[in-house]
């Protein structure tokens, strides 16, 4: 009887562990797109993946601070917020959301002001203020909306601005996923429109 109860607890345990496996790799498979998407705009490989606290997906060059898992709940939390106060409902769990942390081409802005940023293709931005020579500056980029994603620069102090990063690039897929012509209004900010997008 003893033996039967351990065999029953074993097949249980490795169950268990079989399906949290699957469950990962399943996962795994279809932020595949978005991966290469991060990698390609970022140039970098994302070695660690981590849920947040209240359970977004997070990619990171290397292991996220504590700091920035709590600073990308908050940007979400503040985003959930504005988006009910709109009258939006579509995607809003934190689980619905990856998050990818690259590595910022710079530390400061023009001003002098802590800004980690990505340095991507200027684009549709060419001949603008932003333009530094083909390429411009980001905090964040949206990369893909099935699954929701978006790459966001780390930060190592200042992380008010990275929860707010997290909030405005989660706008536009909220706006994706609810409100079309304002998404399709807001989507490119060459033809104006900052942040934040929802009030």
């Amino acid at each position: 009887m003893l033996k039967l109860k351990f065999l029953l607890q074993t097949f249980i345990v490795f169950t268990f562990i079989f399906s949290a496996n699957s469950f990962a790799q399943a996962q795994y498979s279809a932020d595949r797109v978005v991966i290469a998407e991060a990698e390609k705009y970022s140039k970098d490989k994302f070695n660690f993946v981590v849920n947040s606290a209240k359970g977004a997906r997070v990619y990171g060059v290397k292991k996220p601070s504590a700091q920035m898992l709590s600073a990308i709940d908050q940007g979400l939390t503040d985003l959930f917020a504005v988006a009910r106060k709109n009258r939006y409902t579509r995607r809003l769990n934190y689980s619905d959301y990856v998050v990818f942390i690259a590595s910022p081409d710079r530390l400061k802005n023009y001003e002098g002001n802590y800004s980690p940023d990505i340095a991507i293709g200027v684009a549709q931005y060419a001949g603008t203020i932003v333009d530094k020579g083909g390429y411009m500056y980001v905090a964040g980029m949206v990369l893909g909306y099935n699954p929701n994603a978006f790459l966001i620069g780390e930060h190592t102090k200042d992380f008010n601005r990275a929860a707010d990063v997290v909030r405005y690039e989660g706008e536009h897929i909220v706006l994706f996923h609810n409100d079309r012509r304002r998404y399709n209004e807001t989507m490119d900010h060459s033809r104006g429109g900052a942040h934040p997008i929802l009030q």
